[in-house]
């Protein structure tokens, strides 16, 4: 697993290389083109012709006709706060224009994934600690969370507009499809030399229970509407799951206690996934597998910490040992290169450390905590202002005392060395808070952006939700189960496997129930119509086929994944996949 801090390392640099070029991209089109801002404008009230959506923009041919046409279009303004439509036709070529999207859909993808793992799970796993929840509660309740932000927040935004809401609905079904199949059906071929089974009842009973919330989506689709109640209800079935989860793991736990108490503790039916970060290599939960710094640093074993360096708080001397791309720290390339490659990868480190408290003892920073809680107010005072038109001044100036004081009250209540011993609530509160900030924005940004390349492509936005955003997503399930399931051993593909349904099972019930509940109270008493899509019976008829072979052939190799499985599960798919994509090419064409 050495390769993969390597990997991530150069996958961040290269994020982040590719953020500054498109900084300097846009700045440089922006002054040298007058009057064609690529920055969204929506609460400016210009005037705009009637009409919904953008459907007309390919009835022009040229792009002079298009520019005109996004600018003049309220329709062409799809919430973001870049407007890539203009950014497209009225700045940039053709060419450039998909590289720079392309480029900033990556980009985004990284920060919505990134930080639900470094800055999302670590919230959480402190609010675990201090409220002292129990393992179980914590593995069911706040890991499914932290696994889930990215599709979960992606689906709260996609809903907030009739126009982009069947986005979400594809992309929750599409990533749970692509993990129950692909990820199980590529595990599945990885390990069948190995003869490695999983436990029966886990596997029963998860897949039993993703029937069950399919089905209740079904229902809920077919019936085109719901209220406020049912929301509540199709949401709360997650927490049925749990309570079952839970109680079969204390069961499970009692009889090893009662068998063998020296093995109880490392054995078990594993109940969900580690969490994940961007890359998927495995961490504890809620700690990424190595520090977000902003450092290259490709140390080599010997300057790896031992363990109990790793408890103690990383001191700056310690973080100036750290080797760059093992050159030799005496020669003065060394020294260059290790700054150029620091100053590279501050633009997508920087805005969050200092808008997100942090208080964990290997990270641990007073200057970046307190500017931290500082800004942290203003950063929600300016998203909470781009979302309404009222009381501007009132929201900036409660955000500014708020930071003010808060900055004030961290200066003098902490200690340069050590982190904040007392009092983390507020600390851990603020953490959860931001990442939530965060995820919000860069979800918003990135259901903007793929609403506009379906509008470029003439594509189904159902379609790309469905592809694009639930494979992007998915990522780091299929990365991260992969290699847990390879390099675990039998209970590492037991926890792999498990976590390829009880992901699903949390996105389908939390994912689509927030959402739904969210919609249906904004229209209560009043039922909220669901948009009509019928290529979602499509998908969840073969999402249920897949899940019918796997419940099938699993129990009759007894319990083994093998090649029959995995073959199966990735040929449901690809049949699904071609299907879905022959469709879309035949009503593009």
């Amino acid at each position: 697993m050495a390769e993969f801090p390597a990997i991530s390392k150069l996958l961040n640099l290269f994020l982040n290389i590719s953020f500054i070029f498109l900084i300097f991209l846009c700045f440089t089109h922006h002054f040298s083109s007058s009057g064609s801002s690529f920055l969204s404008r929506s609460k400016t009230g210009r005037n705009r012709d009637s009409g919904a959506g953008c459907g007309q923009l390919h009835e022009y041919s040229d792009r002079e006709a298009k520019c005109w046409y996004v600018k003049s279009h309220e329709g062409c303004q799809n919430g973001g706060y870049i407007d890539y439509l203009q950014l497209f036709y009225c700045n940039f070529d053709p060419v450039l224009g998909y590289s720079a999207l392309i480029l900033w859909l990556l980009v985004l993808f990284y920060l919505l994934g990134n930080t639900a793992a470094n800055y999302f799970c670590s919230s959480l796993e402190g609010l675990s600690r201090i409220l002292k929840l129990s393992p179980n509660v914590a593995g069911v309740a706040l890991l499914s969370l932290g696994n889930g932000a990215p599709d979960l927040f992606s689906s709260i935004v996609s809903f907030m507009s009739d126009e982009t809401s069947e986005v979400g609905l594809n992309s929750i079904l599409g990533g749970a499809f692509f993990v129950s199949s692909v990820v199980v059906g590529i595990i599945s071929i990885f390990v069948c030399h190995s003869r490695v089974a999983v436990e029966k009842s886990s596997f029963i009973r998860d897949i039993l229970f993703f029937l069950i919330a399919l089905a209740c989506l079904l229902v809920i689709i077919a019936m085109g509407k719901i209220n406020l109640w049912g929301a509540i209800s199709y949401f709360s079935v997650y927490f049925v799951y749990a309570l079952f989860v839970s109680t079969s793991h204390l069961c499970c736990r009692k009889e090893e206690l009662l068998g063998d108490s020296n093995t109880a503790a490392a054995s078990g039916s594993p109940i969900l996934p580690v969490s994940k970060n961007f890359l998927g290599y495995q961490t504890e939960f809620g700690r990424a597998a190595e520090e977000e710094e902003p450092s290259v640093g490709f140390a080599s074993d010997d300057d790896k910490p031992t363990l109990q360096e790793r408890e103690e708080p990383l001191l700056p001397e310690r973080r100036r040992r750290r080797r760059c791309l093992d050159l030799e720290p005496s020669t003065s390339s060394h020294m260059f290169v290790c700054r150029l490659l620091f100053f590279l990868e501050l633009p997508l480190y920087l805005p969050r450390r200092l808008t997100i408290p942090v208080i964990t003892a290997e990270k641990w920073s007073k200057p970046f905590a307190v500017i931290s809680v500082t800004i942290a107010p203003v950063l929600v005072a300016i998203v909470w202002d781009s979302h309404s038109s009222e009381l501007t001044w009132l929201v900036y100036l409660i955000g500014g005392l708020a930071g003010a004081i808060s900055g004030v009250i961290a200066f003098f209540t902490t200690e340069t060395s050590n982190p904040p011993t007392k009092w983390l609530f507020p600390w851990l509160a603020g953490g959860f808070l931001m990442s939530i900030t965060w995820t919000y924005i860069t979800a918003e940004e990135l259901i903007s952006l793929l609403v506009s390349l379906g509008s470029i492509l003439g594509i189904s936005h159902s379609i790309l939700g469905l592809t694009v955003l639930a494979w992007g997503n998915s990522i780091g399930d299929l990365v991260s189960n992969v290699s847990m399931a390879v390099n675990g051993g039998e209970e590492g593909a037991q926890v792999a496997i498990s976590g390829c349904y009880a992901g699903p099972i949390f996105n389908t019930l939390v994912g689509l129930g927030l959402p739904l509940a969210f919609n249906a109270w904004s229209e209560y008493p009043a039922y909220y119509l669901i948009p009509k899509d019928t290529s979602e019976y499509e998908t969840m008829g073969f999402l249920m086929g897949g899940l019918l072979w796997a419940i099938v052939i699993v129990p009759k190799r007894n319990m083994k994944l093998d090649r029959c499985l995995g073959g199966g599960l990735l040929a449901i798919y690809l049949c699904f996949l071609s299907l879905r994509i022959a469709r879309a090419l035949s009503c593009l064409y």
